[in-house]
Order: C-alpha cells, then sequence, then structure tokens
C-alpha cells in the first residue's frame, strides 16, 4: 500500500528544489510572474499538508511551525511586500512560533529548529535575487536539515540538504558577482 503522506511530501520536496534550483529572473517586475517564486510557494503548500498529515498521526508539531511560517512568508513574497514590512510581520510571527516552541521546549534541538525556522522565513520574505535571501535560506535550511536528521524526517531532511546547496550555489554566485 503507497503512503500517500509520504508521496504528498516527496511531491513538495521535488517542487522545492526545482523551485530551490530555478534561476532568480533579473528583469521582474512583480514577484508573481516568478517561476521560481511560484514553485517555492506550491511546493510549500504541499510541505504544509504533508507536516499537518504527519502530525495528526503523531509526527512533530515543530514541522507544522516551519511550514506555517514558511506559509507566511510565501503569501508576503508573493504580494511583494517591502523589506521592512516582511521583518515586522516574520519578526511577529518568529517570536510568536519561538515562544510556542519554547513551551513544547524538548531539548537543544528545538533551538535549531527555532533558529532554522527563523533563517528560512526570513529568506523567503526578503528581496528577490539578494545575498541576504540567499544566505537566509542556506543557513536556515543547514538548520533545519541538522534539526530533521536528529528527529530521522528523511523527506524535511534531504528536502533542506538541497535547498542548502541550491541557496549556497546562489551565494556564492552573488559574492563573485559582487567582486
Amino acid at each position: 500500500m503507497i503512503d500517500y503522506i509520504f508521496i504528498i511530501g516527496l511531491i513538495g520536496s521535488l517542487i522545492l528544489v526545482t523551485g530551490a534550483a530555478w534561476p532568480e529572473g533579473k528583469d521582474l517586475v512583480h514577484p508573481m510572474k516568478s517561476r521560481k517564486n511560484w514553485l517555492l510557494a506550491i511546493g510549500a503548500a504541499f510541505m504544509f499538508a504533508y507536516a499537518l498529515l504527519g502530525y495528526l498521526n503523531n509526527g512533530p508539531i515543530f514541522f507544522l511551525f516551519l511550514q506555517g511560517f514558511v506559509i507566511i512568508a510565501s503569501i508576503m513574497m508573493m504580494l511583494n511586500t517591502s523589506d521592512k514590512v516582511d521583518l515586522v510581520v516574520m519578526t511577529l510571527g518568529g517570536v510568536g512560533f519561538v515562544a510556542w516552541s519554547l513551551a513544547l521546549f524538548e531539548g537543544y534541538t528545538t533551538i535549531i529548529f527555532i533558529l532554522g525556522l527563523v533563517g528560512i522565513g526570513l529568506g523567503y520574505a526578503l528581496q528577490m535575487g539578494s545575498l541576504k535571501r540567499s544566505a537566509s535560506l542556506m543557513i536556515g535550511s543547514v538548520l533545519i536539515a541538522t534539526f530533521s536528521y536528529m528527529e530521522a524526517s528523511w523527506i524535511f531532511f534531504w528536502l533542506n540538504v538541497f535547498f542548502a546547496i541550491f541557496s549556497g550555489y546562489y551565494v556564492v554566485k552573488l559574492l563573485a558577482k559582487k567582486k
């Protein structure tokens, strides 16, 4: 029998990895016209469903927090809100998820999760094509991959390993461009 929860997670992961690998458009007027952003937003929706179904089947609630945060960030990304607005909303959302995570504190892995959550959320919301966005996504993905490894959540682990690699590629590319 096929595990439909796994299939949803696998589809979401493949969409997100494709989005992470997709080149950033240089001449986009609005983020809603970006294939990369659509892939990231659709992948986030699949991963939210995967995290929710996982939680309903006795999985960790932290992945549901992560995906809820990413959904908020995706909406802000697609609406092209300013970095100032992004920072306020993501900070308030992050504080809320951090407080909730700390209330459910399960050890030092919770802190790794929280830092990764903030990094990925900011990465989604920050300006397309910026070094800040790529670096934030890379660091957040490394931390979430570490947390996922500790939790033995292999879909989230591999998703974040690939996401960190692609984000790291864009960090290197943007740094080389500045020189």
